[in-house]
Order: C-alpha cells, then structure tokens, then sequence
C-alpha cells in the first residue's frame, strides 16, 4: 500500500482542523474526501493522532480556562475549601463526562475502527443528527450557563459526546445538541464540548500511537505535518466560531449536514462512491 503523500496530509489536516469543531464530523469529511480522491481510507489511528493537532489549539484558545480547572480542581483534592469552587466542580464535571466515551469506546472498538466506517452509516448520521440538532436549537430554552453545570448535567453531555464514536454524528455536534436540549445557551454548549473532549482526544490518540506506526499506509512526518495545520486551522475555526455562536443559530450547520447525507446518497446509490 502507498504511503501518505505530503499533498494527502495538507488537505487531510485542513479538513481536520476545518470540520472538528464544527458540528458537521471531521471522522465524515476524511472518508467522503479519501473516497473521493480515490486515497486509502487513512484510519482511526491516523484521525486519532491528527486530532491532537486540533485539541491544541483548544487548550492554547482556553489555556486560562483550563490553568483554573486543572489548578483549583488539584488543590481541592486536599482543601475542602476549594471544593464549591467552580473551577473544581468543573474539574469533575469534564472527568464524568469523559467516561461515557471510555467506556464505549473500548466495548466497541473493532466495530467503530471496521463496520462503522461504512459511508451509507455515515451519510445517514449526518443527515439523522443534523435533524436532531436542528429541533435541540430551534426549540430549546438558550438560558442555562457554566453555574447551571451539575453531575447529573455533566454525565449527559459526556453520553452525548459519546455517540461521536460513530462516524458522521460530530463529536461537537452530539456534545452541544445535547447541551441545548438539556437548555444550555450556544456558546455554552460549545465551550463544554471543546474542554469535555481534551481528555478523550488525547487519550485516544495514546492508544492509537502504537497502530500508526504499524500502519504502512501512514508516515510519521507527513502526519505530524498533518497534525500542525489541524492545529493552525483549528485555533482559526474556534477563534471564529465562539464570536459566530454569541449571536447566530445552528440553521447552516444543519442544512450543510442534510444537504451533504443526501449527496452522498445519492453518491453510493449510483455507484459513484464505494461505501467502504
């Protein structure tokens, strides 16, 4: 099998940093793109490692945010004090939510690196959870903030987050329809959903590491270059999208995502484009 070109890692690593905070599923533009292109499908172990690339740039975009939680959350451990603090309940709250996806995601690991992969799974968790997230945004109440957190509240987001093991659904997208409908405001669900997913990104990618460098198809360099524009893309399309969620709705992302299911639909019916 090839190796991964350098030209296949720059579009790759663009449509990572592009896709992955946006509701729309990074995991679905790498397999329609690679399909497409008529390029090997580069794995879960390659998505893995890139996506550290753009979990970078989430921890240098809320670096204060997380140098809080991290600090105070530590320090509550030992100060009973420090425990009411938000930015130790916070600390908890991510970790909860956090085992909802560890969990599945090791129950299921061959089905989610094999069969999920399948493009018709994909166009139908596009087309399925854009409709989802379209109704959570249209109709729900936009008043809840961080202070309205709760476990109860955390560990929905985190089974939320969790559904992101299917390819098409959108790690952001599940995380924040399930912010809204719980009645979150916009830019609050995306904000949770961007630290919720720190750990698991990079957890995944620690036990993905392994694989990769097993894998003919993937090359280290060409995928650390990959990894640096998911990076540089991604800091872009946070910076942009928190400014865009503080006054606008969800309404393109969810035309985007029905308007790109039903392509590749019809893709997959007419033979154009191979389901895997």
């Amino acid at each position: 099998m090839e190796q991964l070109s350098w030209l296949q890692a720059i579009v790759l690593g663009i449509s990572q940093g592009l896709t992955e905070f946006l509701p729309v599923s990074s995991t679905a533009h790498t397999l329609i793109i690679a399909r497409l292109l008529h390029w090997p499908d580069p794995g879960a172990a390659f998505t893995a490692v890139t996506q550290v690339g753009t979990e970078l740039a989430v921890v240098i975009y809320f670096r204060a945010e997380i140098t809080a939680i991290i600090s105070t959350w530590g320090r509550s451990l030992l100060n009973r004090e420090l425990r009411s603090d938000p930015n130790a309940r916070m600390g908890w709250y991510v970790i909860l939510g956090t085992l909802p996806i560890a969990v599945l995601g090791i129950a299921f690991k061959d089905a989610i690196e094999t069969t999920a992969r399948n493009l018709w799974v994909v166009a139908f968790a596009l087309i399925f959870m854009g409709l989802i997230l379209g109704a959570a945004d249209k109709f729900a109440k936009h008043v809840f903030n961080e202070a309205n957190l709760n476990l109860r509240r955390g560990l929905l987001f985190g089974v939320g987050q969790s559904l992101a093991l299917i390819p098409g659904v959108s790690r952001s997208g599940a995380t924040i329809t399930f912010g809204l409908a719980m009645g979150f405001k916009r830019e609050v669900a995306a904000r949770y959903s961007f630290l919720l997913a720190i750990p698991a990104v990079f957890a995944s990618a620690a036990l993905e590491a392994n694989k990769i460098s097993a894998d003919t198809y993937v090359n280290w360099p060409a995928t650390l270059f990959a990894t640096v524009v998911a990076f540089i893309v991604g800091y872009l399309v946070i910076a942009a999208l928190m400014r865009y969620l503080s006054t606008r709705t969800f309404a393109p992302f969810v035309i985007y995502r029905v308007v790109l299911g039903g392509l590749l639909l019809a893709l997959l019916a007419s033979g154009t484009i191979s389901a895997t």
